[in-house]
Parts: C-alpha cells; structure tokens; sequence
C-alpha cells in the first residue's frame, strides 16, 4: 500500500475558495478510481490558507494510473499546482 500526506499552502489568499472548490471535484473523481482506498482533503480551521491530502493507494501503479486520470490531469496538475506550495510526504503509518 502506498500512503501519501500532500501538505498545500495556497500562494494568494483570495485563491482559497477556488482551490477548495478543486479541490473537492478531485477528491470525489479520484476516490471513484481503482486502487484508490482512501482520499481525504482537509482544510485547515487554524491557518485558512493549509488543505492537506490524505492518500491510500493499493500500489504503485495505482498511484501512477491516478496521476495519469482524469481527476490529475484536468483539476489538480493544471488548476491547483499552480496556485499553491505543494510538499509531498511519502509516509508510513505507526501501529
């Protein structure tokens, strides 16, 4: 399994309505996606400008099928990339 925690900052704050409204157009596209076991966009209470992703991918290819689908390629890569600072965590999770 792969799990991913997308940590965005949105660059202008007058971008957050947008980037949340993309944002959850993504998340309901890429959960309907094989291999997609989880996908979560959180927004931020503290700092309004912060959305993490959660992402659960039952493999690799899942994740590269994902980045290759509509969700990716229409919404995130040339909508939202642009309007935020993006850190990508590869993660673990503790049991």
């Amino acid at each position: 399994m792969i799990r991913l925690a997308v940590l965005l900052l949105v660059r202008e704050p007058s971008d957050v309505p947008r980037v949340r409204e993309l944002l959850g157009e993504q998340m309901r596209r890429s959960r309907a996606e094989p291999g997609c076991l989880r996908f979560e966009v959180y927004h931020s209470q503290a700092e309004p400008r912060r959305f993490v992703l959660v992402e659960h991918w039952a493999s690799a290819e899942a994740l590269d099928a994902h980045r290759l689908g509509v969700a990716y390629t229409t919404i995130y890569k040339p909508h939202v990339i642009p309007l935020v600072d993006r850190e990508g965590h590869p993660s673990d999770m503790l049991e």
